[in-house]
């Protein structure tokens, strides 16, 4: 039986609505889908970083090659009601983030498939067009040679940020297809922070323990909000292109990150920035780095997509020309974001081998104050140009900041 590989790299990237009823199925589907990812890591102690669209893209690719129960496991968990949905919603997504003005941004797809097999015409055809996937044939018996050549092209796409995706041990004469999507991104912010008024300051881990970090510092007008719901402030970031911005979500109490993600988890967090004002507000907040790795096959297996693992079950036979049944063996995704002074850079990558702001009143408009020195949620989203409360915003990344490990010092 031959096997499948999928890997996934991603940045922060900007999507453009475009009012369909396929994209807006990628947004939606994208947005159940990163709670669902984030509930499963978060169970874990330290901090948490993925790029649920990454992941998201690149199984909606593998999703056009499957059937039976394995086509309606990947509808059920990406949020589609058929593979030509996602193809469509996905073609939109690609033409837009490859178009977005004053950022560095690119999102690739690609298929490496062995020599001796060939993908059906249907499936190459429809990534093609839609997912812009280029086809390279390769000797996957030749595991060294093969992976060097799959990091290099992950290294490209991604400035050199996402190295070493997937292990030579991965790769072997029984895998017949890996598939792979990154996305890249770079960013400054609208407003940087002045590098002179970076100081040591405490970021504390609980109520007691505390460890010194580098913590920016900057004052001007952002959008704010008390969320009473969730017990803690949310503060937007824009970048100089408005689409794109990091939202933080911060717990009032300093142990709260344990609650904010229990109430997270019933949350819609498209539209997390809804009933915003935007005072001026001191905003404190630490430099940080993140490299994640992630073996996803369990997380995925918990959020219903086991199907696919099963070399008795997965049945992906509109993939290849022949009768030799696939299976996935691995998903694997490695993320990269560095958030300082000047912007955000971020990447990742994954791989499957085998609104208007609510008007405030003018008695609101006083100086607030954001300090990020404690435990948070943080994501990346992009977002249409008058910020609409219509659930249009794209996770693009997600994570929690909750140990000294992150912190640049």
């Amino acid at each position: 039986m031959g096997t499948i590989c999928i890997l996934s790299f991603l940045a922060l990237l900007p999507v453009i609505m475009g009012g369909r009823e396929e994209l807006q199925a990628v947004i939606e589907g994208n947005g159940h889908f990163t709670k669902k990812l984030y509930n499963v890591l978060a169970q874990k102690e330290g901090n948490v970083f993925f790029s649920p669209i990454s992941a998201h893209a690149v199984l909606a690719m593998a999703y056009q090659g499957s059937k039976g129960t394995t086509h309606e496991a990947f509808g059920k968990v990406l949020g589609f009601s058929g593979h030509l949905q996602a193809a469509e919603g996905y073609s939109d997504v690609l033409s837009h983030l490859n178009n977005v003005p004053n950022v560095q941004l690119l999102m690739a797809n690609k298929i490496f498939v062995a020599e001796d097999a060939s993908l059906k015409p249907t499936f190459q055809e429809i990534t093609a067009k839609k997912f812009l996937s280029e086809v390279q044939p390769v000797n996957f018996g030749n595991n060294n040679a093969t992976a060097k050549l799959i990091n290099g092209w992950v290294e490209d796409k991604t400035q050199n940020k996402i190295k070493d995706l997937i292990s030579p041990d991965s790769l072997n004469s029984a895998t017949r297809l890996v598939l792979v999507n990154a996305i890249y991104f770079k960013g400054t912010w609208a407003s940087k922070f002045d590098k002179s008024l970076t100081v040591t300051d405490k970021f504390y881990l609980n109520d007691v323990d505390s460890i010194d970090v580098q913590m920016m510092n900057n004052k001007g007008k952002y959008f704010f909000k008390e969320d009473e719901a969730l017990d803690a402030k949310v503060l937007e970031l824009p970048y100089s292109n408005p689409e794109v911005s990091l939202i933080v979500i911060l717990p009032n109490k300093r142990n709260g990150i344990a609650q904010l993600e229990e109430k997270l988890a019933n949350t819609d967090l498209s539209k997390i920035t809804e009933n915003m004002y935007k005072p001026e507000v001191v905003v404190k907040l630490p430099k940080f780095k993140i490299e994640a790795t992630i073996q996803m096959n369990e997380v995925l297996e918990k959020v219903g997509l086991g199907v696919i693992f099963s070399q008795g079950e997965a049945n992906f036979s509109d993939m290849l020309t022949g009768s030799e049944p696939l299976y996935v063996s691995e998903v694997i995704q490695k993320a990269f974001i560095e958030v300082n002074e000047e912007g955000t850079e971020a990447a990742a990558a994954t791989v499957v081998e085998g609104v208007p702001k609510s008007t405030a009143f003018s008695w609101l408009l006083l100086l607030q104050h954001f300090t990020v020195d404690h435990p948070c949620i943080f994501l990346v989203r992009s977002h249409d140009e008058e910020h609409s409360t219509s659930g249009f915003s794209k996770i693009l990344f997600i994570g929690k900041l909750s140990n000294e490990q992150v912190f640049i010092r």
